[in-house]
């Protein structure tokens, strides 16, 4: 790598950090502007007796603790995004200042000045892909949190909603702890092969006995017989308390890595839906096929912003603009969407190979 293609990869990189401050500062200041007042609160049940600078300091430590491990995802959601925007103020800098034009003047070609970009662009990449591996895994369970939960480092409980069971029952209940295996306002709903409620149950608690749930106040009433109640003490299941903490991790599964999902997966105490199976093997798999197809739109953009003579930038961005939104929301739809005859792992990746071919030709269109 020479002199230039550290200068372009310095510049574009750097256009990349200025990109994600000033996205991250324009979404925790929407979010801090709407919910001030619930923040200030939060502020004050920390520290009811402080004065008025220590709620102002609180309240800046309670947006930190709120909206740090937030922006973890967030860099996630936006560096396909950020690094498209990159080029086109990267490529814009140099045009302006004339620096394409002396470097094509050198003898050097569109195309070999294009290559630090994406290869700076692969860092990035490499850059989400250790986030959401490394340090997103950590504080996934810290992300449904709300100002209200300001402070806590765990949600020890949570809302368990609508699990069936082997039997085909529908699981509800108002919160679940882990910790001492026990679900309080309970509702079930037993069914039958049809998927009609032939009986529903409701308890104030249920506490996990090893191979059933000891229900407390448990009533149970069948569809049209109001007035014919009968007392439920015990319900045997496979719904044990396991089984509800990996269905929960289930529902962070954006947010897990690839290991965690593996160790889903791999589960051998209970067998995992099929439906729920296909959708963690979409998550872990259009990973890699979202960052192949953010690649491919950064390569289609780049013949835009990279001109022999200097043009409207701002042209060329509008025109472009609208390709880029279409790949970049046409590769999530895609990878999301499941292909009727194609495995899980295979079909996420349709995306990056419609694009890829476009990006070849895109390239190969450029004039130098």
């Amino acid at each position: 790598m020479n002199r230039l293609d550290r200068y372009i990869a310095r510049r574009y990189l750097a256009n990349c950090i200025a990109l994600f401050v000033v996205l991250f500062a324009f979404v925790v200041g929407i979010d801090v502007f709407l919910n001030l007042r619930r923040f200030i609160q939060a502020a004050r049940d920390l520290d009811p007796d402080g004065s008025s600078l220590k709620i102002v300091a609180a309240t800046g430590l309670a947006v930190i603790d709120l909206w740090g491990p937030r922006l973890l995802q967030l860099f996630s959601y936006l560096s396909g995004l950020v690094i498209v925007m990159a080029a086109g103020f990267t490529a814009a800098s140099m045009v302006r200042k004339r620096e394409l034009v002396a470097a094509l003047a050198s003898g050097v070609s569109l195309h070999r000045l294009s290559a630090p970009m994406a290869m700076a662009a692969v860092l990035v990449l490499a850059a989400q892909a250790a986030n959401q591996e490394f340090f997103l895994p950590r504080v996934a369970h810290l992300l449904p949190r709300d100002a209200k939960d300001i402070g806590k480092r765990k949600l020890e409980t949570f809302r368990v909603t609508l699990l069936r069971d082997g039997a085909g029952r529908l699981w509800n209940a108002t919160t679940f702890e882990p910790s001492e295996q026990r679900l309080t306002n309970v509702a079930i709903w037993e069914r039958d092969s049809s998927g009609y409620i032939t009986r529903r149950i409701a308890a104030d608690e249920a506490i996990w006995e090893g191979t059933a749930w000891r229900l407390i106040g448990g009533i149970a009433e069948r569809p049209g017989a109001s007035n014919q109640r009968e007392v439920v003490e015990r319900i045997e299941t496979d719904l044990e308390p396991t089984v509800i903490l990996v269905r929960q991790v289930a529902g962070f599964g954006q947010s897990l890595s690839w290991r965690q999902i593996n160790a889903a997966l791999s589960q051998r105490d209970f067998p995992i839906d099929k439906t729920t199976r296909d959708r963690l093997n979409r998550i872990r798999f259009g990973r890699v096929a979202i960052m192949l197809s953010n690649l491919c739109v950064l390569l289609i953009a780049i013949p835009f912003f990279f001109s022999r003579t200097p043009v409207n930038m701002a042209s060329r961005s509008f025109r472009v603009a609208p390709l880029i939104a279409i790949a970049m929301i046409g590769s999530v739809i895609g990878v999301m969407s499941p292909l009727p005859g194609l495995p899980v792992w295979l079909a996420v990746f349709f995306p990056p190979l419609v694009l890829a071919p476009i990006a070849i030709a895109a390239l190969s269109s450029m004039k130098t």
